[in-house]
């Protein structure tokens, strides 16, 4: 497992957290977000840069990534490498 990015904002009414990426995701990469209160696991499948939708996303970029459950700012985002 390593660490790819971290939340720095969330839209609740969406469930749409903005992820800053310290590395390479894709759709279809399996995550983990883990923070003070948050533990879960998901599948990437939807994920946007300027509101438009992308395939893959590169360090240093920041996405809003759909997520399942509820997020915070600072919760940590990891690829699950299997």
């Amino acid at each position: 497992m390593k660490e790819v990015g971290k939340v720095t904002h969330y839209f609740t009414r969406i469930s749409v957290a903005v992820v800053e990426l310290s590395d390479k995701l894709s759709i279809g990469d399996r995550i983990l977000i883990q923070g003070a209160t948050t533990n879960f696991e998901q599948t990437v499948q939807s994920m946007q840069i300027e509101h438009k939708n992308v395939e893959t996303a590169e360090a240093g970029q920041s996405i809003g990534l759909k997520v399942e459950q509820r997020v915070r700012e600072g919760d940590r985002v990891y690829k699950i490498i299997e």
